[in-house]
């Protein structure tokens, strides 16, 4: 017998649709757009981090076809993320302020599952747990992924035991550091990209990788860009560094040495 479902009921839209509690007293008009803005992002990133975990364990097992669907799908992920700033910045200033004061001490930097998917791409910070003491379950996620290779080290991995002279440092690093620049791997990389018809599913592998790490900074540009017309530089909630800490954010990489390359080639 088929099971009587509604759309509503899958969707669980009861309770989806009565998660925005606005805070400000008399409710004001625009907190609703901040408070979906958030949320929209924050069911994105559930599934960013569900899509690269399945990339991860499929290079793994070398199943490379399946990790690059995967990936192709984190893009597009991407994609609606970074497009989304454009409807938080039709708020302006003046609108903000009237109900900034109601955020508290919230802030999006005790976001734990863009935490995760850092943790994830190889942006590992082992002081960043005590942020979410008061919170043992994002704790517990986010010191399981700590101890788990990255997206990147199983790339590695399955590049050495392809054949490719892959230093033995990185094979056998400490996972629960952020990945470092190893000058050794650039040449490996090299030979990938100088022969990419003989090695293209590596060498499609790798600017897949490129992608996301492009996609991930525009998204922090837009992010950057979006608070910047709406505070100014002025200090975040939660007394977080606002801009001057997105701008900061700027420099950080994923996967140095696939820009790198970059210089080797043809040079």
């Amino acid at each position: 017998m088929t099971e009587q479902l509604t759309y509503s009921d899958y969707l669980a839209l009861d309770d989806l649709l009565g998660a925005q509690h606005l805070r400000s007293t008399p409710p004001h008009h625009d907190e609703l757009l901040f408070i979906i803005q958030h949320q929209t992002s924050e069911l994105w990133l559930k599934l960013m981090l569900h899509e690269l975990r399945s990339a991860r364990d499929a290079l793994r097992v070398d199943d490379l076809h399946t990790a690059l669907k995967r990936t192709a799908r984190v893009k597009q992920i991407q994609f609606s993320m970074t497009e989304q700033w454009s409807v938080l910045a039709t708020l302006t200033p003046s609108e903000y302020v009237e109900f900034r004061r109601f955020l508290a001490t919230s802030s999006g930097f005790q976001s734990y599952q863009y935490r995760a998917v850092e943790f994830l791409l190889g942006n590992k910070n082992a002081a960043m747990l005590d942020v979410f003491d008061s919170d043992p379950s994002a704790r517990a996620m986010l010191a399981e992924l700590l101890e788990q290779p990255t997206l990147y080290d199983e790339f590695l991995r399955m590049l050495a035991r392809a054949g490719f002279a892959v230093p033995a440092s990185l094979l056998e690093r400490d996972v629960t550091l952020a990945h470092v620049f190893t000058p050794e791997l650039v040449p490996v990389l090299l030979s990938i990209y100088q022969s990419s018809a003989e090695h293209w599913r590596f060498y499609e592998a790798c600017e897949e990788l490129v992608d996301l790490e492009d996609n991930f900074q525009l998204w922090r540009f837009r992010h950057l860009r979006t608070v910047q017309r709406t505070i100014g530089m002025k200090s975040g909630t939660g007394g977080s560094a606002g801009v001057a800490f997105l701008e900061r954010a700027l420099s950080q990489t994923f996967f140095p040495e696939l820009y790198a390359v970059r210089n080797e080639i043809g040079a």
